[in-house]
């Protein structure tokens, strides 16, 4: 037997398992996570549920995790960086395990300018200029877009392709 075959664990041998706090710790360690999502993944793992609520616990006294600011970057990294909707960002925030009175607080109030340019910029990277006005509507729709904006990029869009050509 060599050095390097001595050195690994038999096969069937495991380390013995992190606790609940330093698995939650090391899942945070990789992206931030909200509480549901966390307790979710430790359960996954078949921690008790008193561990769980006791390594979510320590975190959220740690501040190592806190539902709000983390829904807070998450909505406007993904608001000023992506060409997703306002609505498609919401549903993603809540399928992360964010409460959607926690994602709903994040919305601007007004959010018509910035819808409306996403959705001439989703329209430019999907479509060529002979698209239907009724497919480019269905889509952005499927997007999530609001009708008036959607309308309005549409109108916009074919207008501008029209200018080009």
């Amino acid at each position: 037997m060599t050095d390097k075959e001595s050195a690994r664990p038999a096969r069937g041998k495991s380390s013995p398992r992190p606790s609940a706090k330093a698995k939650a710790v090391d899942l945070l360690s990789r992206s931030d996570q909200s509480v549901r999502l966390l307790s979710t993944k430790l359960a996954r793992k078949q921690y008790s549920e008193e561990e769980i609520q006791e390594a979510v616990q320590w975190l959220q006294e740690k501040h190592y995790i806190d539902d709000e600011a983390g829904c807070r970057r998450r909505f406007d990294y993904l608001y000023n960086s992506s060409s997703y909707s306002v609505k498609q960002i919401c549903a993603k925030l809540m399928q992360k395990g964010y409460d959607s009175s926690l994602v709903q607080d994040c919305v601007p109030d007004d959010i018509y300018e910035r819808e409306f340019q996403k959705a001439i910029k989703v329209l430019t990277g999907k479509f060529k200029g002979n698209a239907s006005f009724q497919k480019m509507m269905q889509y952005l729709y499927q997007k999530g877009f609001s009708y008036d904006a959607a309308r309005n990029a549409v109108e916009h869009f074919m207008a501008e392709f029209s200018v080009e050509q």
